[in-house]
């Protein structure tokens, strides 16, 4: 199948690493560009060089928490590469915990960058992309029932997902559309610091690998091919979802 991305542009946040990068690369095997951000300067070139260089990825060193974030990736990719088509925002899971023994600091930190810093910008991409274009979440099965130890994304990630519902409403008059993906137990380095709080990781693998109805963690590459899908135009009637790419753990419909 021919997604339709060639020349087309995306910006993809927290790309240096995990489902972001992955993410990226799937989009740009298929012939996009991408604009990539990450929180360190030799985060992001080391990222960029991975990508295939600067005639395929332009990396800005940002953080989604920062109020100038989403102008500043918006304006890249239209002064790197003239145009704007899509935007995937990812970001490094919360800190682990109980609700019951989190902090507000915890709280508001996360507040920032996972919820608000998301909807910034989604914002500045919706005024920025015409007909055709997709905005993407990247939100967690903890949108749907609560994952053990994640009080934070459990508490926010809902949340994320029904205003990104409501902006499916919102712009899709506009031919513009917005999904959630919801990956569930996907092989990155998140998952494995994760795993090893217990101080068992593999014994940890293994329990929640048999909970698994493929039995077995998702690849990285397999999230991404997800997220570059939904992301093109192939998906062009695909709006207003929540995708689960979780190897059916999700038991709910």
């Amino acid at each position: 199948m021919d997604l339709g991305l060639h020349q087309k542009v995306y910006v993809v946040t927290g790309a240096t690493r995990g489902l972001g990068f992955a993410s990226a690369r799937e989009l740009i095997a298929e012939g996009a560009r991408v604009v990539l951000s990450g929180r360190t300067e030799q985060s992001v070139a080391a990222a960029v060089d991975a990508l295939g260089g600067p005639e395929h990825a332009h990396g800005v060193v940002a953080d989604n928490g920062d109020p100038t974030t989403a102008d500043r990736l918006v304006g890249a990719a239209r002064e790197r590469f003239g145009r704007l088509d899509g935007v995937l925002v990812s970001v490094g899971g919360p800190g682990a915990g109980p609700v019951s023994q989190i902090e507000d600091d915890a709280w508001r930190g996360a507040f920032e960058s996972v919820f608000l810093g998301a909807l910034r910008i989604a914002r500045a991409a919706a005024a920025a992309l015409d007909e055709g274009g997709a905005i993407a979440f990247v939100l967690s099965g903890s949108v749907r029932e609560p994952i053990a130890g994640l009080g934070i994304s459990n508490g926010l990630r809902p949340g994320l997902a029904m205003a990104a519902k409501s902006l499916a409403n919102e712009l899709g008059p506009r031919g513009i559309r917005v999904l959630g993906l919801l990956p569930g137990r996907i092989d990155t380095d998140r998952l494995r610091e994760l795993d090893a709080l217990g101080g068992d990781p593999q014994a940890a693998r293994d329990r929640a690998a048999a909970t698994i109805p493929l039995g077995r963690y998702g690849r990285p590459e397999e999230f991404g091919r997800v997220a570059a899908f939904v992301l093109s135009p192939a998906a062009s009637y695909l709006t207003g979802v929540m995708v689960p790419v979780d190897g059916g753990a999700l038991r709910a419909l």
